[in-house]
């Protein structure tokens, strides 16, 4: 099987492309922006030509959120018109595509998980962005999977964790919100169930992120807790600490359409922090 990755230089990107190159009966060809811009349509129906994949793996993104809101129209440029170039030229070829979207196309005010087919509400321009690259897929392409997830954190490139981690060897003390819930995701996970997905015709929206959910004030506690750091993280307020893109306050997922088509779930969240972190502090020593 030859699988073409779009944004393979990012976070997510880097480890779908490592995972899949590890299985000998796939064909990896990972792209990063420098060598597909998304954003040309002749681009990307050159690449696929070219390649001639059995399915991509979009993980090419305008990821943000603060600066979406004061550069709209670059962040639709990416990821609409991006997604709907990839969306037009994978049909013509009749190639599967896997578009990864995000958990802030939903507006936050439930309280409960959300499924794949509820209601969506984003209240962000990066949120508005990513569902309108979901609407181009659904409405251009008939194979397709589209795959929600939240608060990615890996090995590559700047996140949460890692930020936390610096952090805490400058100051004495954090402060963190702990008004938003959510579920943090281990990209290594993510890119297993994405390997795992993409072999199959079971076509669809899924929400893909790590078991259970925490707010972000938890999610730093946890991340000291599980690195020995014994620095006081205190809570506060998103009014206390506001952005220019407002976020949603609870964006939990809930994994329906894996239940419903008998994939294995993703593990807890914790339970993939202490991975990651044993990693990196590997990497590091």
């Amino acid at each position: 099987m030859k699988i073409l990755v779009t944004g393979a230089g990012g976070q997510l990107g880097q480890d779908v492309v490592a995972l899949f190159q590890k299985d000998p009966t796939m064909s990896v060809i990972g792209l990063g922006r420098y060598e597909l811009d998304i954003t040309k349509m002749e681009q990307c129906l050159h690449q696929i030509m070219l390649h001639q994949p059995d399915a991509i793996v979009h993980c090419a993104a305008y990821t943000a959120v603060d600066q979406a809101e004061s550069n709209e129209d670059h962040a639709y440029i990416v990821n609409a018109v991006g997604t709907r170039n990839l969306a037009v030229a994978s049909e013509k070829y009749g190639i599967k595509l896997c578009y990864i979207s995000t958990d802030y196309v939903f507006d936050g005010q439930s309280d409960k998980p959300y499924k794949e087919y509820d209601r969506t509400d984003p209240v962000n321009v990066y949120g508005k962005t990513k569902y309108a690259g979901e609407q181009l897929v659904t409405s251009l392409t008939t194979r397709y999977f589209i795959v929600r997830t939240s608060w990615v954190y890996g090995m590559h490139g700047n996140n949460f964790v890692k930020t936390m981690l610096k952090l805490a060897h400058e100051r004495k003390q954090l402060k963190v919100v702990n008004d938003q819930i959510g579920s943090p995701t281990y990209t290594e996970d993510l890119a297993l169930f994405l390997y795992e997905l993409i072999q199959t015709e079971k076509y669809g929206i899924y929400h893909g992120t790590n078991k259970g959910c925490c707010s972000w004030y938890e999610f730093a506690k946890a991340i000291m807790e599980e690195s020995g750091l014994a620095i006081i993280v205190a809570s506060c307020t998103t009014k206390e600490f506001p952005r220019p893109a407002p976020r949603p306050s609870y964006s939990v997922l809930d994994h329906l359409s894996i239940r419903t088509n008998g994939f294995a779930d993703f593990r807890p969240w914790r339970e993939a922090l202490k991975e990651f972190l044993l990693k990196l502090g590997n990497q590091l020593s």
